[in-house]
């Protein structure tokens, strides 16, 4: 049984002291609970074996499979009729089924590399060398090509006749071309700037300019066209 516990009292001329002094040495610390097990001889002599308790039975997954086939056989195909057809008609799959499903898992090669792909490195000096347009101008020529190709292998049928309206739209009226008034001392200096590259571009461009004189406005017939 527990003791009774004395409060210190408090010393002459000191404050008084907020303590407790400690039971004997006879005193068991804590809570006595009787035992019924028989204590350490009955330990001793044999064990208590510890008594399984029963499992719940295992459920078995629904054959969704099954279901939807008796479903779409009795004719229900909107969401709430299959609802409905699965309350009443509840398809498992039988447990040998079900461990050989979980069982088998899917054959993977045995080179197979798991995760992200990384991304290719950036092609900086195709870049540089500005690759792709080199790419893009060649596509762009061999369409070109084959166009041209099949305009020309493209078979006429029939016989074309050239009426007024399409030979006045191929008509290229006559310019008359007069010479330039010079100054004499001026006549025999050559240019100063050649921006052409060639003499053939030079007199493909100045071919060019003669042909749409006729239609194009300003004094040296170099602005915009007179009509649209």
């Amino acid at each position: 049984m527990p003791q009774s516990v004395h409060l210190k009292t408090a010393e002459l001329g000191k404050p008084r002291e907020r303590s407790c002094s400690l039971p004997g040495i006879n005193f068991n610390y804590g809570l006595y609970i009787r035992g019924l097990d028989g204590g350490v001889p009955e330990a001793i002599g044999h064990w208590d074996v510890f008594k399984q308790q029963p499992t719940c039975p295992h459920e078995l997954t629904r054959d969704y499979i099954a279901m939807n086939r008796g479903a779409v056989k009795a004719g229900l195909v909107t969401a709430r009729e299959n609802f409905l057809y699965r309350q009443l008609n509840d398809i498992r799959i039988s447990d040998q089924d079900d461990r050989r499903l979980r069982r088998e898992l899917p054959s993977l090669p045995p080179n197979m590399t798991f995760g992200v792909r990384a991304r290719p490195s950036t092609p900086f000096f195709d870049l540089l060398q500005h690759r792709y347009q080199q790419l893009w101008v060649q596509e762009q020529k061999a369409t070109q090509k084959a166009v041209k190709l099949e305009k020309k292998h493209k078979v006429i049928l029939g016989k074309l006749y050239e009426t007024r309206s399409s030979q006045l739209r191929k008509y290229k009226p006559p310019v008359e071309l007069g010479a330039l008034w010079h100054m004499p001392h001026f006549q025999k200096v050559g240019p100063h700037l050649d921006t052409f590259p060639t003499e053939a571009d030079r007199q493909k461009a100045f071919k060019a300019h003669r042909e749409e004189h006729a239609v194009r406005q300003g004094t040296l017939r170099m602005g915009n066209y007179s009509h649209p």
